[in-house]
């Protein structure tokens, strides 16, 4: 991956319904070169698909809370990541080092739709829930480049 890969990544982030005249103008190519390009990065699996940003709010889902997860059984296993992925709630789920196992990230509508997705994580193992009261910001991978 170059430095114009990067540029295409970025502009795709910010605004991947723009046309492919626009992404070679950012990134100083022909249009048929950026249609090339993102198509390799699409087969490559660097670009892995292609969505839209929805405000969590605007569709009811306000709440954002960060769950970690200690079990003294090992819940990487494909089983746990099944049962996770059963919960439409659970945004991201990820297999962690430290004193926690697990760590989700969770959208609700309030807070019992919260309590309601920690009761069907009861018996996963204890739990830490983290309610977000304000986010700052949320950015998309950065690329460096080369």
């Amino acid at each position: 991956m170059d430095q114009t890969d990067a540029i295409l990544i970025a502009e795709l982030q910010r605004d991947a319904s723009q046309p492919y005249t626009a992404l070679a103008a950012a990134a100083g190519l022909s249009t048929a070169a950026a249609h090339e390009r993102v198509r390799k990065l699409r087969d490559r699996g660097v670009i892995r698909r292609t969505t839209i940003e929805v405000d969590p709010a605007a569709v009811g889902v306000p709440v954002l809370a960060f769950v970690l997860i200690r079990s003294e059984r090992w819940v990487g296993d494909d089983g746990t990541r099944d049962r996770l992925a059963a919960i439409p709630e659970v945004e991201e789920a990820h297999v962690v080092a430290g004193t926690a196992s697990l760590l989700l990230k969770i959208r609700a509508a309030g807070t019992a739709g919260l309590q309601d997705v920690l009761r069907r994580l009861h018996g996963v193992g204890s739990t830490e829930t983290i309610v977000v009261l304000e986010s700052f910001f949320d950015r998309p991978v950065h690329i460096t480049g080369p």
